[in-house]
């Protein structure tokens, strides 16, 4: 009989794994902050793509209807698309963000629309402290923690009814996948859905889904197979030359295509809703 899998044990690997890479850019940053250069592009291509509706937002705007004059968390609040579109349905929101340059382009999406029930704090979670609130929302923004049980825990006990999780949903028989399979012996090359709903069973929260009706996310794109293999290799925290650089080029080069002078992927992501009552 096969080991059972410890998911709590799995998140933190690969976020681990992950940072390696992420603390090499923060080198060649020279310690700055991650996003100086790239809220403001960050906050326009959340624009483009919620000039569409999806079923989360939908959904989640229709429970705190339900539950007119509510409080509610939202945990790496960004440039404030989601504090911004449920502030009006809520009597209190608290927007908790670590970057300075994303907060500094949240305070202006929200002075341009006038929004007056929008708390800022400047913080990480799960470290940060706040009083309890009715709900809580976490939004594509726990990847980098590597402590999945304790965000979780630390989100319950700050929520009065409902939890709410974004995350996103890789196809395992991807691109990625197949490389993860390759490197790591397994598929999950990122902290994700499938990893993180199995660590909610293991914790005995038995979470709702709901796949985003929008279809999967837009392909990446990169200038040469040299920047997608290097891409490829700060994912995985592969410093200098690796073992398994043949079979990244050989497996990026058979599956990328070139449109418009640029590499592009396969697409291979979507995201999902994950909620669950306190």
């Amino acid at each position: 009989m096969e080991k059972t899998v410890d998911w709590i044990l799995l998140w933190r690997q690969i976020v681990e794994e992950h940072a390696r890479g992420h603390k090499k850019r923060e080198a060649d940053n020279n310690g700055s902050d991650d996003w100086a250069e790239r809220a403001r592009k960050f906050d326009s291509g959340v624009k483009q793509r919620w000039s569409k509706p999806d079923s989360s937002r939908t959904f989640i705007t229709a429970r705190l209807l339900e539950h007119p004059g509510s409080t509610l968390l939202d945990i790496g609040a960004g440039t404030g698309a989601w504090a911004c579109l449920l502030a009006p349905h809520v009597k209190q929101l608290t927007a908790l963000e670590p970057s300075s340059a994303m907060i500094s382009v949240l305070q202006e999406n929200i002075d341009e629309k006038g929004i007056g029930n929008i708390g800022i704090v400047q913080g990480e979670w799960p470290r940060s402290r706040t009083e309890k609130h009715d709900f809580s929302l976490c939004s594509h923004a726990m990847y980098g923690e590597p402590d999945f049980l304790e965000f979780i825990e630390r989100m319950v006990d700050v929520t009065k009814k409902t939890c709410f999780l974004l995350l996103r949903v890789p196809m395992t028989s991807g691109l990625m996948g197949e490389l993860a399979m390759r490197i790591w012996g397994h598929p999950h090359d990122s902290p994700n859905f499938q990893v993180a709903y199995n660590a909610l069973l293991q914790m005995d929260i038995h979470p709702n889904v709901l796949m985003e009706d929008t279809g999967l996310w837009r392909p990446w794109t990169n200038e040469s197979i040299e920047e997608a293999v290097g891409d490829v290799k700060r994912r995985f925290g592969l410093d200098g030359v690796s073992e398994h650089d043949e079979i990244i080029a050989e497996l990026l080069a058979c599956h990328l295509t070139r449109e418009d002078g640029k590499l592009v992927w396969p697409r291979g992501v979507r995201s999902a809703l994950v909620y669950w009552d306190v």
